[in-house]
């Protein structure tokens, strides 16, 4: 069974030049089969500020009025989409980005209305990935670059969190592939205190990531990042890290996530 690299870009690298550029070379070296999923949401989020338009979060997720919906689908299908294929083909890595709406490739659900109305934002479903058009991309030699907007299958775009797309690409593609699913961002790993880079917890089970939570130590977005960890690791994928995206090659570097 071939391998293949499934990583997770924050928005904050994507809005950085120099790290973006930094990590899109490390990514280009990378050998054998990848897949590239990034956010955009500090850009969206600037976007929304200087239209007038209040971004709202809670608990890690955005949520996706009408007028939010068409600032993501610009920054994360447009902007940022481009910007980082662009980059990776200058590297020599033949990209395609794509949107869920993109050949099929992923359809979500609209989440429905709880205790929160999160609004235009996209559920994942036992059938959202499409993996038999993505690894026919991946057999050509086709490295797909996926945004964070995903479609219902009748006409409308929804905004999905990208650490949940990353999970179940991962799980939709481990039938055919040893999954590696990779979470890069600007710290290195999943630190016991957020102002301190070198205290990195190693490694987080089930038992002690419910502990972390209780403490504090893990809170907001870092939440559904483990969530789909977690989740990724229940259906089949092999191994979860999250890691500082300058340290993508690094072997040692990291939080490994495991069950």
């Amino acid at each position: 069974m071939d391998k293949l690299n499934i990583i997770k870009i924050g928005g904050n690298i994507v809005e950085n030049e120099a790290a973006l550029g930094n990590f899109v070379r490390n990514f280009s070296n990378l050998e054998g089969k990848k897949i590239l999923v990034h956010g955009g949401g500090k850009i969206a989020s600037k976007l929304a500020n200087d239209l007038g338009i209040e971004a709202k979060m809670i608990h890690g997720r955005r949520i996706t009025d009408l007028e939010t919906l068409k600032i993501v689908t610009m920054v994360y299908a447009g902007l940022a989409n481009k910007t980082i294929v662009a980059l990776l083909q200058a590297n020599k890595c033949d990209a395609i980005g794509l949107s869920g709406a993109d050949g099929n490739t992923i359809q979500t659900t609209k989440r429905s209305v709880k205790d929160i109305d999160y609004g235009f934002a996209g559920d994942m479903t036992a059938k959202s990935i499409n993996g038999k058009r993505i690894q026919s991309l991946l057999n050509i030699d086709l490295c797909p670059v996926f945004s964070a907007i995903t479609h219902n299958g009748d006409g409308q775009l929804l905004n999905t969190n990208a650490d949940t797309i990353a999970s179940a690409l991962a799980v939709g593609l481990a039938p055919y592939y040893d999954i590696s699913l990779i979470y890069c961002f600007e710290k290195k790993g999943v630190l016991k205190d957020i102002d301190d880079d070198e205290s990195v917890i190693k490694h987080i089970n089930a038992s002690n990531y419910q502990s972390l939570k209780e403490q504090g130590i893990i809170a907001d977005g870092m939440i559904p990042k483990l969530d789909n960890a977690f989740e990724a690791l229940s259906l089949g994928v092999k191994k979860v890290i999250i890691k500082h995206a300058s340290d993508l090659t690094d072997q040692q570097a990291g939080t490994i996530i495991n069950e």
